[in-house]
Order: C-alpha cells, then sequence, then structure tokens
C-alpha cells in the first residue's frame, strides 16, 4: 500500500510517500481503507522526534474510513461499515496511508462525510477528556487558555452545555465566533489574570490550558492559587514543577468513548466541529507548514486517494 512515512526527523522534507506492507488487524482490531486523516499539531511534534520512538514512524493520528477486514472478536462491527477513529504514535504507518488498524473505533453517523469524521477523534478526545479531570459541571466558571483553537472551541461547547461560564483567550478574528457559542472572550497578552478577574469577579473554578506555554504560574493565580484546579495539554515541561495535571502524558486515562459523542452532537446540530479546508494527501509536506507557522486559521483535513 502506499503511506506516508518519516525515516527521520526533521523538518516537512522528511515526509514521504513510499510502498510498504499493508497492516493487517489483530485480535479485537479493525482494518480500514482510509478515506481521509485528520491533521494536528501533535502530527508536527511526532514528525520532528519530540516524542522519540524508533524509524520509521507514519504520520496522521486520527482517521476515517471504510472497514475492509476485523480481526478475532470483533463484534458490531463489519465489513463495509463506515468509521472513524484515533490512531497510537510510533507506528510504522498512520492515518496518512491507504490502510490503517484501529483498535478503538466510532459509528460515522449516515448524515457526516468522511471529512467531517475525521476532523473529530483527537478533538473529541482531548476536550471530553480534561473537562472530566477538571470536574467541570453546572455553576463552575471555566478559563481556556488558548480557547479559540479547535481543541478549545469544542471544550467551550461541552462546558457552556454542561451549565458551566466558560471565558476564553481568542485573537480577534475569532473572537466573535466564539462568543457566539456563549463563551466571554479576552485577548492574549500582559494583564491576562486582571482581565479574567473583570470577567469572572466571582472568581474562576477551573483552568483549562491548550496555550503555548510558559502561563502556568499565572494560569494557578487566576485559578484562585490553587494548582489542582488547572490541567494542562501543551506544557508538559513546567507541568510538574508548579504542581500541574500534564493530561495526556503517561499514566493518562484516555476517554476512548469520546469520538462518538461528539460526532452523534455534531450530527444532531447540538455541537460543530468545523472543518477548515480539505486537502490533498499529496499537499501534506504544506498542511504541516501551515499548522506549525499558524497558517491554517482552523482544522485541515487530508482526503486520502489511491
Amino acid at each position: 500500500m502506499r503511506a506516508v512515512q518519516i525515516d527521520e526527523f526533521g523538518g516537512p522534507e522528511v515526509l514521504r510517500f513510499v510502498e510498504t506492507e499493508t497492516p493487517v488487524p489483530g485480535p479485537g482490531q479493525v482494518q480500514i481503507e482510509v478515506r481521509a486523516c485528520g491533521t494536528n499539531p501533535a502530527d508536527w511534534f511526532v514528525r520532528e522526534g519530540a516524542l522519540g520512538g524508533s524509524l520509521p514512524q507514519g504520520t496522521g493520528f486520527e482517521a476515517a474510513g471504510v472497514v475492509t477486514r476485523a480481526g478475532e472478536g470483533v463484534a458490531g462491527t463489519a465489513v463495509g461499515d463506515r468509521v472513524f477513529g484515533n490512531l497510537m504514535f510510533g507506528g510504522a504507518t498512520a492515518g496518512a496511508a491507504q490502510f490503517a488498524v484501529l483498535d478503538d473505533w466510532a459509528t460515522i453517523p449516515d448524515t457526516m462525510s468522511f471529512e467531517q469524521a475525521a476532523a473529530i477523534p483527537m478533538l473529541a478526545e482531548t476536550a471530553i477528556r480534561t473537562l472530566d479531570e477538571l470536574g467541570v459541571v453546572e455553576g463552575h466558571t471555566v478559563f481556556i487558555n488558548g480557547g479559540s483553537g479547535a481543541v478549545g472551541r469544542l471544550a467551550a461547547q461541552i462546558a457552556v452545555g454542561r451549565g458551566a461560564e466558560v471565558i476564553v483567550t481568542s485573537g480577534a478574528a475569532k473572537a466573535a465566533a466564539m462568543r457566539e457559542l456563549g463563551a466571554k472572550v479576552t485577548e492574549y497578552g500582559d494583564g491576562l489574570a486582571d482581565r479574567v478577574r473583570a470577567l469572572a469577579p466571582g472568581g474562576v473554578d477551573r483552568v483549562l490550558d491548550i496555550g503555548p506555554g510558559g502561563q502556568l504560574p499565572e494560569l494557578i493565580a487566576i485559578a484562585g492559587g490553587d494548582p489542582s484546579h488547572v490541567v494542562t495539554v501543551t506544557d508538559f515541561g513546567n507541568a510538574a514543577e508548579f504542581g500541574v495535571r500534564a493530561s495526556g502524558r503517561e499514566g493518562t486515562v484516555f476517554r476512548l468513548d469520546a469520538p462518538q459523542t461528539v460526532a452523534d452532537a455534531v450530527a444532531a446540530g447540538t455541537l460543530t466541529v468545523p472543518v477548515w479546508r480539505v486537502e490533498s494527501w499529496e499537499n501534506i509536506a504544506k498542511v504541516h507548514e501551515d499548522i506549525k507557522s499558524g497558517a491554517a486559521k482552523g482544522k485541515t483535513v487530508l482526503r486520502v486517494e489511491a
């Protein structure tokens, strides 16, 4: 099969199309013919070697497609079903390939395209996991640092749906859209804690950090000085020093049910996960560049073609 592979860590130039072995499903797994692959900042982290691991490695950790084989013990899913899911980091191939193997998967709603489904898995799992780790419930005031990105946008919607008051940081281009989702908005930069306090005079109960890193002391202060009320999914390097939970690292309990929950809600019209751009997978190197540089203005999905 044809797949995108990383044979050495580095820039987008290390992404190569290769002919390689088609992965075979083991017990409890399914093989899919991939139709679409979601992209994320994690893709270039992996490509540059931030997570290490042996080479070669695949790229693209969200995939949607059609089941072509089912492993021993698989029940409730048959060849021909439309499914989607997350793939683990570190394998020789991943979602940017003609075929992939999923350990866990969800059913694509009838009204949903492969491209829309491929945008959901990682966002859904991260948003629901972190909100649950924070214990966000009705009546809480939640601050989401980096809240206008793809994960933050979904987390804000879910938190509002739980009855929480939500404040997010956002650039001017996305501020109106975040307000339409029910969030209060403040800009990035110096004086953040004062601006958040002005929007939440009763205090902030929980803080979710999806920002660029280096802000944990200020975020702890925003959370009333309690580091246990802060979760970060980006600032892994500083989390231990400040006693903040780094969600996604070793020991994390992942929410494997989250993609189905979010897909069903998107199909029902109660949540939105917009796809900003759909590109041919032939353009994967450019997509990686756009994500890292900040040129990407939303979720990009790759259409995987034979």
